[in-house]
């Protein structure tokens, strides 16, 4: 039986299902209540950035800065990649 997460989370069998998976409580939460929402199309293929492998090592750090990812400083370009797609 999926449980009720209060208020701010939209779709609860979505957010469970992605928090089986791993995603994180943040990630689930966003992509749940992107689902619930009708103005909005989480599935649908998103910009036309080139994918992080194309990017450069201070494109890669600049994200992760924006992000607020730590420890960034001393990732390489490969560690800079996962941890933005990790977040």
């Amino acid at each position: 039986m999926t449980r009720d997460h209060g208020k701010s989370i939209k779709d609860d069998e979505t957010y469970e299902a992605l928090r089986d998976k791993g995603a994180s409580k943040q990630k689930a939460a966003a992509i749940a209540n992107a689902q619930a929402n009708e103005d909005q199309e989480p599935s649908r293929k998103g910009g036309k950035a080139p994918p992080h492998e194309e990017w450069t090592k201070d494109d890669l750090y600049d994200r992760a800065r924006e992000l607020d990812i730590s420890g960034r400083s001393d990732m390489t370009k490969s560690e800079l990649i996962d941890a933005l797609r990790n977040r």
